[in-house]
């Protein structure tokens, strides 16, 4: 799937403004509204898009304290049943099979340094699981970001063409 210098527009405009909608996005880019539609459905339908919801900062929400722990696991306990086991602590955010000495890295959050600890404790208990090590992170340089990701990707490819 390639993402051309238009989509990259569309997807900066509809970054920095999430409610501008369809028509309003066609006009302040200069081109017909069913080309916005169109590229929008193909962006999401392609998996470029993967939704549309609200980005939550969990400090706003009482979840101050982000940790990255990795998870060695037993040998044939398999990463998708330790997953979905993870998966059911709300605190878990992210999961990623990894290369390396450990098996899995969690991106957790917690209410404090002592809540912290409650959820380690429920991830260490998920069967398959044999030891985590955890550190806590003490501030976010720079957030989950990809947009700079796609303007070099759409800049690479039409000085390929």
């Amino acid at each position: 799937m390639s993402v051309d210098a238009l989509d990259a527009r569309i997807l900066d405009l509809f970054a920095a403004e999430p409610r501008v909608g369809v028509l309003e996005a066609s006009r302040r880019l200069g081109v017909a509204r069913g080309t916005v539609q169109a590229r929008l459905d193909r962006l999401q339908r392609d998996g470029v898009v993967r939704g549309w919801g609200p980005d939550v900062d969990t400090g706003a929400i009482g979840y101050p304290v982000t940790a990255f722990a990795t998870l060695q696991i037993e040998q044939g306990s398999g990463h998708t049943v330790v997953a979905a086991a993870l998966a059911a602590i709300p605190e878990v955010l992210e999961v990623h099979t990894i290369t390396g000495a450990e098996d899995l890295w969690c991106r957790i959050v917690a209410r404090s340094n002592a809540d912290l600890q409650r959820v380690i404790d429920q991830v260490v208990i998920v069967r398959g699981i044999q030891r985590a090590s955890t550190v806590i992170a003490l501030a976010e340089q720079i957030p989950h970001r990809v947009l700079p990701l796609l303007h070099a990707a759409t800049s690479r490819t039409s000085t390929t063409q």
